[in-house]
């Protein structure tokens, strides 16, 4: 019988986009709660602790390095920028209404770009970025409490946000190192799906 690694890469896709349906529980990112969003140990663990985030904060990454050239920082740091300008947006009490949704989106398109490879110039990669980015910042924002601890979570958000492309952008570059740059398209599917599950949640 042929275990997973076995098996060719189309059913492979297929199985492991499956098991993505079956861990719902963690796309509870953004549950609102009084005192959530609190302190830099909580603003560190929420983009690790929510697939939503997870998966756009990765996927921004691995964009970035299926891209390459100026993508590389480019990408990452569009994001980070925005992000921030939608945290700041958020503290202050605008109201911008479709952030989840569009967080869910952005999830969804990135995984498009990436399963499609699709290269556009840099600065158009930015802006896809930022555009999203500033939704996500946004969320967040309007959730932190208007105290010392919403700034430290803040700050921890931003580092964990930046990690995150980090590691993104060094599994794309490894990926291609090894000469497996399919490996990010089956990475974008699996993004995809969780997009989708996103949109529909």
């Amino acid at each position: 019988m042929k275990n997973i690694f076995q098996l060719s890469p189309w059913p492979r896709s297929v199985l492991v986009l499956s098991l993505l349906f079956l861990v719902p529980e963690l796309a509870q990112a953004h549950p609102g709660m009084p005192g959530h969003t609190h302190g830099f140990s909580n603003g560190i663990l929420h983009p690790l602790t929510g697939l939503d985030h997870f998966c756009a904060m990765f996927s921004v990454g691995l964009w970035a390095a299926q891209r390459g050239g100026r993508a590389l920082w480019l990408v990452p740091l569009s994001f980070v920028s925005l992000m921030m300008l939608g945290g700041i947006l958020g503290i202050n009490g605008a109201v911008i209404p479709f952030a989840e949704q569009a967080i869910a989106v952005s999830v969804l398109v990135m995984g498009i770009l990436i399963a499609a490879a699709k290269r556009l110039p840099p600065v158009y990669c930015a802006a896809i970025v930022a555009l999203f980015a500033f939704f996500h910042g946004y969320a967040h924002g309007a959730e932190m409490p208007k105290t010392a601890s919403g700034l430290d979570y803040g700050i921890g958000f931003i580092i964990a946000t930046a990690g995150l492309h980090l590691c993104g952008i060094g599994t794309g570059l490894l990926a291609q190192r090894l000469g497996s740059k399919n490996l990010l398209r089956y990475a974008g599917g699996a993004i995809v799906a969780c997009g989708v599950y996103f949109c529909l949640a």
